[in-house]
């Protein structure tokens, strides 16, 4: 679970800006927010939801795709380090030009409070740090740093493996790669003490950019595909979205084709997901009838690939952060709002965090204050994010009315003739 997120010259992100989940004391709405794991030390309730909103371009999309750097990073094979690294400074201050996008993830996993900080060029890594709060007292396991004089680690006494077992860590790891990845991906079973915070990144925190939710259909498919089992969940989701799905059926072409070492690689996975087939029947009055996907509404494609996110998060058991970009794009708001209403109600410590244009939802029967979440633009061109709730009011205001007053910023300057 997330505790807060920040992000500094990166995009529209000149200076340091944070989202934070921590819960304002004394506001109502306690089903809204929930005890962090953690007996070591004393945290604040998190919320279980954030909405950000702001003008076009003003930055949400960036913190997006900013919370899941490290989850792309993740992705790449290692030996990939022909391709620039995804960054891109703040443009409107020459002097940060050459500077580091900067990163970091406060979040608790397996009980356990970590701080994690990256520091990237299109170029390299240039800072890479990670500490961990046993009994609430911060203890570093390693920290990575490149300057003119070259790379340096320091590795805590804590970390284990030994300095052996570190300096080979070291030596796999590329300017371009992950320590924490080359650490986990070279560790026998008995080392498990980076494992616990990779896994967070890699399967805790879900990012969705807007740009990916077709992608994200697919993968849906074709996790259908491989489980088997599952299809009466996606039918099942939709029809409680009221989507009139009474069946689904996949193709039965051959199972995916393995890379040469037998491993299953995301080549692999997406080349044989751009076979799969869905059909989708749908019941009315007059009867059922089929359509394939590619028949579907822009809306239920995009449901259809939100769908295993949501799936994922809302295991019993887990405790993720699932982040999108755009949720109500071709969603009809009551839509939107009843899947709120259903994470808030799903009794599980998960998260969820979008960007919306949609005001309906700044609802205070739905939502708290400090919940939403404004991006604005100042006149060099550099996004400030801030809470609701940082302005003056009353918990029971129309936070709808107040935000198109201008009480709150982060509106569309429209100029007429």
């Amino acid at each position: 679970m997330l505790i807060e997120f920040s992000v500094s010259n990166y995009r529209s992100f000149r200076d340091r800006q944070t989202l934070s989940m921590a819960a304002t004391p004394r506001l109502s709405k306690s089903s809204n927010t929930f005890k962090p794991p953690i007996t070591a030390e004393r945290l604040p309730d998190l919320l279980k939801v954030a909405a950000i909103y702001g003008p076009n371009a003003a930055g949400k999309s960036s913190l997006i795709r900013a919370m899941g750097i490290v989850g792309r990073l993740m992705a790449v094979p290692s030996g990939s380090n022909d391709d620039a690294l995804p960054v891109s400074p703040f443009r409107f201050d020459r002097a940060l030009n050459d500077a580091p996008s900067l990163f970091e993830y406060d979040f608790i996993q397996a009980g356990l409070r970590y701080r994690f900080v990256l520091g990237l060029t299109a170029q390299r890594v240039v800072q890479e740090q990670l500490l961990v709060y046993p009994k609430g007292k911060e203890t570093l396991l390693y920290r990575r740093q490149f300057d003119v004089e070259g790379e340096h680690y320091v590795f805590g006494k804590t970390l284990e493996g030994g300095k052996e077992v570190h300096n080979a860590w070291r030596r796999l790891t590329s300017p371009k790669m992950l320590f924490i990845t080359q650490a986990v991906a070279n560790s026998s079973e008995e080392l498990s003490q980076l494992r616990s915070p990779f896994s967070w990144f890699q399967t805790g925190l879900l990012v969705v950019e807007q740009n990916n939710m077709l992608g994200l259909s697919t993968a849906s498919i074709r996790f259908l595909k491989m489980v088997k089992n599952h299809t009466s969940d996606l039918r099942d989701f939709l029809k409680a979205l009221d989507i009139p799905v009474s069946a689904i059926q996949l193709n039965a072409d051959e199972d995916i084709a393995t890379s040469g070492n037998g491993k299953l690689t995301l080549k692999d996975f997406f080349a044989a997901a751009q076979k799969d087939k869905l059909t989708l029947t749908h019941s009315s009055v007059s009867g059922d009838a089929d359509f394939d996907f590619s028949e579907e509404s822009c809306g239920t494609k995009n449901l259809i690939g939100f769908w295993l996110p949501w799936f994922m998060m809302n295991q019993a058991g887990r405790s993720g952060v699932l982040c999108v970009d755009e949720l109500d794009s071709s969603l009809h708001p009551e839509i939107v709002a009843d899947l709120i209403g259903k994470h808030l109600s799903s009794g599980l410590d998960t998260q969820l965090i979008f960007t919306t244009h949609d005001t309906h939802l700044m609802n205070e029967k739905i939502l708290r204050r400090d919940q939403f979440w404004i991006t604005e633009r100042d006149a060099h061109g550099a996004t400030s994010l801030f809470s609701v709730h940082d302005f003056e009011g009353r918990e029971s205001e129309d936070v709808e009315k107040r935000y198109f007053e201008g009480r709150y910023r982060g509106l569309p300057l429209i100029r007429r003739d």
